[in-house]
């Protein structure tokens, strides 16, 4: 399988990090304890609201109906599964509230590098603003490529139609993928010279680790 030695990082941006979660604070008995010390007060609020059955964690489906894009739609739900996958540590199947605040300033984070590259202010990533942001976080892929995620993650794409632009969330999903693929291939690719060969099980674990 071939790769055009391209997956090395650099630039000004970089995909943003997530943040490890604090150690979990105890519960009291029946319903939500006093805010953590030192917690910011609104974003308690904030997963409070979004915790519905009131059980001191979040599911993903809590989750997806809280995340909204900047145009009201709701977050694409695989995205929602993604940033799950990403912060819910203990593999408990949901996130509690330091899990919660570290996943909050993922988001936030995101919205910055979304917002420097949405450069028409569209609310949304064209294809030439994708390569930008791909290229500054160090991934030149081809033109080949690119078009090939612009396909894969815009919103309701239709033949024969230009292609729509990408959406926030998918953005976010995007980019993740583009470098777990990239540092994947970094990995087995050893001798840096844009090839590798791979098994069928080296190959589907690739693939089937990807969110």
């Amino acid at each position: 399988m071939a790769y055009n030695n391209q997956y090395s990082h650099g630039g000004a941006y970089s995909v943003p990090p997530p943040v490890p979660p604090m150690p979990a604070p105890g519960f009291v008995h029946g319903g939500h304890p006093p805010p953590p010390p030192g917690a910011d007060i609104q974003l308690w609020g904030w997963f409070c609201d979004v915790d519905s059955d009131k059980s001191g964690h979040i599911s993903a489906q809590e989750l997806d109906r809280a995340l909204v894009n900047g145009d009201w739609t709701r977050f694409d739900l695989d995205t929602v599964k993604l940033l799950m996958s990403i912060f819910d540590t203990d593999r408990s199947g949901t996130i509690g509230f330091n899990e919660f605040a570290g996943l909050w300033k993922y988001i936030k984070d995101w919205q910055n590098v979304f917002r420097h590259f949405d450069r028409d202010r569209s609310g949304s990533i064209d294809g030439n603003e994708l390569r930008d942001a791909l290229s500054q976080f160090g991934f030149n892929l081809s033109p080949h490529l690119l078009n090939l995620v612009q396909r894969k993650y815009a919103s309701n794409v239709r033949p024969g139609q230009p292609l729509p632009g990408i959406t926030f969330d998918r953005f976010v999903r995007a980019c993740v993928v583009v470098r777990q693929l990239s540092e994947s291939f970094g990995r087995l690719d050893t001798q840096r010279t844009g090839w590798v060969q791979m098994n069928y099980d080296t190959f589907m674990e690739t693939v089937l680790s990807l969110p």
